[in-house]
């Protein structure tokens, strides 16, 4: 029988050369010597077995695999959708635990690996087919593998739940090729892992938070998937694509991937994005996932900005082959799989939001839809499928051979003569014809998608910008150049170039970088000359371009982006301040690609979690990249809240709520981190009874941001106090302090983050001496101390700035013990005369030390008629009437207690009106001022009515008589 079945396969494999047919036969008779009940050879065992060894030892190995094989009739058909996974769920029945799941996973996916190869040497199966099937297999292993580990550790640690009491369940994304259902024979999967929200574990021994629990479920399915073992392994997996790559959480929830793409997202995980999708666990969730962060893929307009990026990522392929010596590498070599797919990926980066078709994953679907937009010639995209096609079938045999992940051309004469039978060729030489002529074509094609298109100003336009700036022209004519653009003063604009020109900043730059500047500043002038103030406007923007030139991704951002150029001269022309806010950040530049996001600055939930997302990134021990990523929130929401004012998206009331509600938003997420690092350092204060207080500390504010009422460049005023309820006590850490101690240095810890500045800048001025006793008083106050200092000591002055105190951060309880001990000494009863000569007096020392305007201006704050005025009134009218009208203390900002102090007829409405949009009108004139980095000082005629009326008013209530 053994002999019998030797004679047959040497018949059947004659044509073959001699050491593709010995091989074969020494795996023929491994499997002879395995087999209790060996099978008849057949011509297309043969042919396969001479293409693979991975399959001929699989069944040499393991007989009653090909025995299952030959007998199923497996091999002769195509699966159904979904048959795979049916199957796997059938060998995981009664799976015992990870060992056995390890075990039957790397068993199912040898069968079905082996079944792939023999149908795609054998011919019965086409490229799609294949890649289909591989995909298949990898979503079956992982979504297999993880539904019985999942249900194991949530019995052992409990089930994660959100917000909405329901069971969450992690998603994971298939990226790259497993993402587009095109996975090649022995391909990583390259995934992501995420989980819907933050919340805790419940059933558990105890509960752990749902980011723990997933990363713990990730580590499982990674090691079940990737570990080698004597049975080898199912998948490798690749997790470098997440957020961060490998220095991050190995799960985030939906808000954390969703802010980090918003805030940190490149250009290439961009292009990774295009293919991902949902391919385990909550399928459903995956999709709302996948909605939340399409508008980071595919934006909504055609995306020039991703030309010049692509380019450089074009660029740095073609230096990768040449340094690693590519050439006969299929898929990273010049004319490989890669730059196919490049070319498709790119036009659905640019044009992807406008063409939804464009948003398919398969290549071969996105290269049909170029054809149908005309975005690709016909003759390209034939040569482009048939290419693609071509060199996915010769990348599969090469690895189909022994299962490795190899796309190198063999060097071997026999595996060169093997690879060109199993392609259909009758020898290597013609095989290698046709495949450099393919590659020839693709990276034809790859070079002419990418060549940069005439975007030369001067070459477009009649005006000769470009000669402005190269100074081709004389200067007579770029002097009429310049006026036709709509420059009043061409000579000042002409030196103003001519400095740029000569500045060390320019000549510095590489080459490349004087190209990008080059192209850039045509455009940049053109653009300023539609201004109303082009002289001025240039003069913000070459400061500018000047201070970024060094980092030329800035510039070729605004060169191949004309939304995000457009952007910086408008707001350059309507604030300097906001140009010089970029000139500090140029990485804010990034905020101006796309004006959805520039013209509306987020809401306090939306800031709490993208700041909260940042941080949580960074290792809780890295205070630096701590401080960094606080100041960089800072600076992007400003540039957000500046852009949407000057544009007069947002009125000045909610430009002061979003100012207000961003310090607030920092300020929680100082004192969490200042407070993790005391107790970190000396353990939690003891509250009595051995428990440990529930913080016990809360940060007020007074001032503008107590009032509501912050402005682009306001410090902040504040006092810290704590419960009292630990004094005499001390902290439970090893190196444990009193717990006065504890709370003084906390306080310092807060001012430190707030106020120390960084290569990114400060956060805050902050102000302290508001606090009892002043400069000289206790840096934090018990509740009941300040109660005390309050009532017994407090000069009038403090309780007028108590009127706009509020509780901004920390212990909700402390908090509520603030307000009640607020509303207390606010609605003291008073003696209206004597309390209206202290808060005059007070106004007088303040406008003598403070004003400004002097006779031919009008100081906006300090002057008479001006806005201290205002709020001298409103603190004087809550002093003196809160005892008979206990809700006057219920607002902080001066529009509400004024419209309160109108409700309850305590001044005119006639008057309030006045007050309120005299006002309105000073604050809104102020924060103009400050994004023009002018002092808040007018002509004395600006606003004389609206002065006169408060002046008159302030005689009526402040000078009776």
């Amino acid at each position: 029988m053994s002999k019998v079945n030797t004679s047959s396969m040497k018949r059947l494999l004659e044509g073959f050369a001699e050491p593709i047919c010995e091989r074969v036969l020494t795996h023929w008779r491994n499997y002879l010597e395995c087999a209790d009940e060996p099978v008849e050879p057949s011509t297309e065992m043969a042919k396969v077995w001479a293409f693979s060894d991975f399959v001929a030892q699989s069944c040499s190995r393991n007989p009653a695999l090909l025995k299952t094989l030959l007998s199923s009739g497996d091999l002769e058909r195509a699966y159904k959708e979904g048959e795979l996974g049916q199957r796997l769920d059938a060998a995981l029945d009664g799976v015992s635990d990870e060992s056995d799941l390890g075990g039957r996973l790397r068993r199912f996916r040898r069968l079905e690996m082996v079944r792939i190869a023999w149908r795609d040497l054998a011919g019965r199966a086409e490229l799609v087919e294949v890649t289909a099937d591989l995909s298949a297999l990898a979503e079956a292993c992982i979504g297999g593998a993880l539904a019985r580990l999942y249900h194991w550790q949530c019995q052992q640690r409990g089930t994660p739940y959100g917000s909405d009491d329901r069971p969450q369940q992690l998603v994971v994304l298939g990226m790259g090729k497993l993402g587009a259902g095109e996975l090649n024979f022995s391909s990583d999967v390259d995934l992501i892992f995420a989980y819907p929200e933050e919340g805790e574990t419940r059933g558990g021994r105890r509960s752990i938070s749902n980011q723990e629990f997933f990363v713990r479920l990730g580590q499982q399915l990674i090691t079940a998937l990737d570990r080698p073992t004597a049975e080898g392994f199912v998948f490798r997996v690749d997790m470098r694509l997440r957020p961060f790559g490998g220095s991050s959480a190995l799960a985030l929830s939906f808000d954390a991937m969703e802010a980090y793409y918003q805030a940190h997202g490149r250009e290439w995980e961009r292009y990774a994005m295009i293919k991902a999708r949902p391919v385990a666990g909550d399928r459903q969730a995956g999709d709302e996932l996948m909605a939340l962060l399409k508008p980071f893929v595919f934006r909504r307009y055609v995306d020039y900005g991703a030309f010049e990026s692509l380019r450089d990522m074009k660029a740095m392929i073609e230096r990768e082959v040449k340094r690693k010596g590519l050439e006969n590498n299929v898929k990273l070599g010049a004319g490989g799989i890669r730059e196919v797919e490049f070319i498709g990926q790119a036009f659905q980066l640019i044009r992807g939001g406008r063409e939804p078709t464009l948003q398919s994953r398969p290549i071969l679907t996105v290269l049909e839809a170029l054809r149908g937009f005309q975005l690709l010639p016909e003759f390209a995209v034939e040569e482009l499928v048939d290419a693609y096609i071509f060199l996915r079938n010769a990348e599969h045999r090469l690895q189909e051979f022994a299962d490795q992940q190899t796309h190198d051309l063999p060097e071997d004469e026999v595996d060169r003569l093997r690879m060109a039978l199993a392609m259909g060729y009758a020898d290597w030489p013609v095989f290698e014809t046709d495949l450099r002529q393919h590659m020839r074509r693709v990276h034809e094609h790859f070079d002419q998608v990418f060549a940069a298109p005439q975007r030369e100003h001067a070459e477009s336009d009649v005006l000769d910008t470009k000669g402005v700036w190269v100074a081709t022209q004389d200067d007579e004519q770029a002097r009429d150049t310049l006026e036709k653009l709509g420059f009043s003063e061409p000579e000042k604009a002409l030196d103003a170039l001519a400095d740029l020109r000569e500045s060390h900043s320019y000549r510095a730059l590489s080459a490349h970088g004087k190209e990008r500047m080059d192209r850039l500043m045509p455009l940049l002038i053109g653009a300023v000359g539609a201004t109303d103030e082009p002289e001025t406007t240039l003069g913000r923007l070459l400061s500018l371009i000047s201070a970024v030139a060094r980092r030329t991704a800035y510039l070729a951002l605004l060169v191949e982006n004309p939304m995000a150029l457009s952007q910086l001269v408008k707001l350059c022309a309507a604030s300097s301040w906001i140009g010089r806010l970029l000139e500090k950040h140029p990485q804010l530049l990034d905020e101006l690609l796309d004006p959805r996001t520039l013209y509306v600055p987020p809401g306090r939930d939306e800031m709490t979690n993208e700041l909260r997302q940042r941080l949580i990134r960074i290792p809780p021990d890295d205070l630096e990249q701590q401080m960094d990523a606080l100041r960089h929130f800072k600076q992007a929401i400003l540039l957000r809240v500046a852009a949407a004012d000057v544009s007069g998206a947002v009125p000045l009331m909610v430009v002061s709520d979003h100012l207000t509600a961003m310090a607030e938003v920092i300020l929680d997420e100082v004192l969490e981190l200042a407070w993790g690092h005391m107790v970190n350092r000396h353990g939690r204060p003891q509250c009595g009874d051995e428990l440990a207080c529930d913080k016990g500390f809360a940060i007020i504010a007074y001032g503008k941001m107590g009032g509501i009422e912050l402005g682009y460049g306001s410090d902040l005023d504040l006092v810290f106090i704590h419960s009292g309820a630990s004094e005499g006590r001390a902290t439970d850490g090893a190196k444990s302090v009193d717990n006065a101690v504890f709370y003084a240095r906390l306080a310092q810890r807060v001012v430190h983050l707030l106020t120390t500045r960084t290569a990114a800048g400060e956060l805050y001025e902050v102000d302290v001496r508001l606090r009892p006793n002043g400069a000289s008083g206790l840096l934090v106050t018990s509740v009941q101390a300040f109660a005390d200092y309050q009532r017994e000591q407090a000069w009038t002055w403090e309780h007028q700035a108590l009127v706009r105190a509020r509780p901004v951060a920390g212990d909700p309880g402390i908090a509520e013990r603030f307000r009640v001990v607020r509303a207390e000494v606010v609605s003291r009863k008073r003696n209206a005369g004597k309390l209206r000569q202290e808060v005059r007096e007070m106004r007088e020392k303040m406008r003598a030390s403070l004003a400004k305007g002097g006779s031919n201006g009008f100081d906006l704050k300090q002057d008479r008629g001006g806005i201290a005025d205002i709020e001298f009134m409103v603190q004087y009218a809550v002093l003196a009437w809160a005892y008979t009208y206990p809700d006057l203390v219920e607002f902080t900002d001066n529009i509400r207690l004024l419209e309160r102090l109108g409700e309850r007829d305590l001044i005119p409405a006639a008057e309030v009106t006045l007050l309120t949009d005299a006002f309105r009108a000073y604050r809104a004139r102020v924060h103009q001022l400050t994004l023009q980095d002018r002092p808040a000082v007018v002509g004395a005629d600006e606003f004389a009515d609206y002065r006169d009326g408060v002046v008159r008013i302030w005689q009526e209530l402040m000078e009776p008589g």
